[in-house]
């Protein structure tokens, strides 16, 4: 019996009932201070820094700033001088203000190529999931869980279940798939998808 993607993706990085492998794990400074702090608490060090990539985003002042030093705000100047700190003492990559490559944590990645089709994806962000537009499964996650995953690359996760969306018909003028999912959370409610993958299709979808 055919597969689906997420299915493809679930059982190749399933470590074990409950567990999976986290193949790119983004990092900013808002949900990570406290991660890094229990880290260091415990002595432990990041899994896999070469899969992990941090970014000053939330904090980062749209005034043209080079540098966390030159932000304004006292608590942005401290969480993206504390994410600086934390990345240099446990040797996670960073972008922070001055980098070239720093940005909005979900737009680098497809920017900078590290998103890729098939993989897993975590970020202590609600926004996380936009990946999978990328054929990726993504996760947004909590402090205690951006913790977990950077000691042990690995998230407890049961495994979601799956729902299909079929859109039939053509799209009006000016109307987007975003209007047709929009349109679809709107009609199911704010709970209705919760626990499951989704996934998207049908002509309307597929033609825009």
């Amino acid at each position: 019996m055919a597969k689906t993607m997420f299915e493809k993706i679930w059982e190749a990085h399933e470590v074990a009932d409950g567990l999976i492998y986290i193949d790119l794990h983004l990092v900013h400074e808002v949900t990570s201070p406290q991660a890094f702090d229990g880290l260091r608490l415990a002595g432990r060090r990041v899994r896999r820094p070469d899969r992990t990539l941090a970014t000053a985003d939330h904090n980062t002042p749209t005034d043209g700033t080079r540098a966390a030093a030159l932000i304004k705000d006292a608590l942005s100047r401290v969480q993206v001088e504390t994410l600086e700190r934390n990345c240099a003492e446990f040797d996670v990559p960073v972008y922070s203000l001055g980098s070239e490559r720093q940005g909005i944590v979900h737009v680098i990645g497809p920017e900078l190529g590290v998103t890729q089709p098939g993989m897993t994806i975590v970020c202590g962000d609600s926004h996380t999931s936009t990946h999978g537009a990328f054929g990726a499964l993504a996760f947004g996650i909590g402090t205690s869980e951006v913790e977990h995953v950077l000691a042990t690359q690995s998230m407890v996760q049961q495994r979601p279940r799956s729902m299909r969306i079929h859109y039939s018909g053509e799209l009006g003028f000016g109307v987007t798939a975003k209007d047709l999912i929009l349109a679809t959370l709107g009609h199911v409610g704010v709970g209705g998808l919760t626990g499951h993958v989704v996934e998207y299709a049908g002509p309307a979808y597929s033609t825009t």
